[in-house]
């Protein structure tokens, strides 16, 4: 493994929404911020209910229980926002 890898940890520390970003920020200490535009659910959700949200798949997921929405750090920063309902 190389160090860059060892390095890298892709792990959810902490989330919060301002009015328009979702920012996240990763156990290596790096901060992913995202237009909530991308994510339907989560921009016309109360603030309140975003922000209920909690650590899953392993740390690298986070489920917001009162909105039934999931993301993936993956996803994030692969800028990937949420796909267009059919």
């Amino acid at each position: 493994m190389n160090i860059s890898a060892r390095l890298t940890d892709e792990r959810v520390l902490d989330v919060r929404c301002d009015e328009h970003s979702l920012i996240v920020d990763l156990m290596d200490g790096r901060t992913i911020s995202v237009p909530l535009a991308w994510y339907p659910r989560l921009l016309h959700a109360a603030p309140e209910a975003r922000a209920v949200w909690e650590v899953c798949g392993g740390g690298y997921g986070i489920h917001w229980p009162e909105i039934d929405e999931d993301l993936s750090t993956e996803g994030l920063l692969r800028g990937a926002p949420a796909p267009k309902a059919a």
